[in-house]
């Protein structure tokens, strides 16, 4: 039996459970996990506090119930096992995580992977601002693993990342793959402005058909293509349970920023270019 957390009720100041990690409770009996202190404003209560506690984590797997939206960081931290959100999340979900899965049933909200170094997020609703970013101040972004958000996602996916994948089956907001030094992010519906601004290397795809996404004047068209890879990514992501939809397989090539290093490509369908 998985481990379950399930949350009494809702709370106007967020539940910050960053210390609730699948190598902590694996040992610890379902008393210990209750008394497990988390950060609630400026105090510490118990878990047992805000979460009706039952089941064990020895099978690697640890599930949030409920509406989870104002609890922060869950996952954050996690090498190995599979969390699951049976509801909403909140921010910072999987930030950090170097391998494992995190599967959320609803939305998520910003900041999904933050930093992340391996693993899986796959979220079934739509996901906030910021994925796969890198925090305020520092280098680098996503450096692997995957990220998939089967709904939309807000602004500056993939700022900064270094290496991974983010796909997107719905819509995105602008500035997709802000300052992106290498990686992959594929959005399957439209998105907004400015997207690729400052990356030098890696590919963006706004793969949707309605209408032509904005394309910063640094970047340069590099004739049509159609990348094998993208059939790889494609069939990786059917294997992985993410539907995919139909994509025009004659893409549009832009190559940028060509303030940064240029090394950077955009794909958008060529009807749309």
């Amino acid at each position: 039996m998985s481990l379950e957390l399930t949350l009494k009720q809702q709370v106007s100041i967020p539940l910050e459970v960053d210390p609730i990690r699948l190598e902590t409770v694996r040992e610890l009996s379902v008393d210990q996990i209750k008394k497990l202190t988390i950060f609630h404003g400026n105090k510490q209560p118990e878990l047992g506090e805000f979460f009706d506690v039952k089941g064990s984590a020895e099978d690697q797997e640890m599930v949030w119930m409920g509406d989870c939206s104002k609890v922060k960081l869950i996952g954050t931290h996690l090498d190995a096992g599979t969390v699951r959100v049976e509801g909403n999340a909140g921010m910072h979900l999987g930030a950090e995580m170097t391998g494992g899965q995190i599967i959320v049933s609803g939305d998520a909200a910003d900041w999904v992977g933050a930093e992340m170094h391996g693993g899986r997020i796959h979220i079934k609703g739509n996901a906030g601002h910021l994925v796969g970013a890198v925090y305020r101040g520092g280098r680098r972004g996503m450096t692997g693993g995957e990220i998939l958000i089967e709904g939309n996602a807000g602004n500056e996916i993939g700022h900064t990342m270094r290496r991974g994948l983010i796909a997107v089956r719905g819509n995105a907001g602008d500035a997709v793959g802000f300052n992106m030094i290498a990686g992959t992010i594929l959005v399957f519906g439209s998105a907004g402005i400015r997207h690729g601004a400052g990356m030098r290397r890696g590919t963006i795809g706004i793969l949707g058909s309605e209408g032509s996404p904005d394309i910063l004047p640094t970047f340069k068209a590099a004739g049509r293509t159609s990348p094998l890879f993208l059939t790889l990514y494609l069939k990786h992501l059917q294997e992985a349970g993410f539907e995919v939809p139909e994509i025009p397989t004659d893409l549009q090539k832009y190559a940028g920023d060509f303030l940064e290093l240029g090394k950077g490509e955009l794909l958008i369908p060529h009807f749309a270019a």
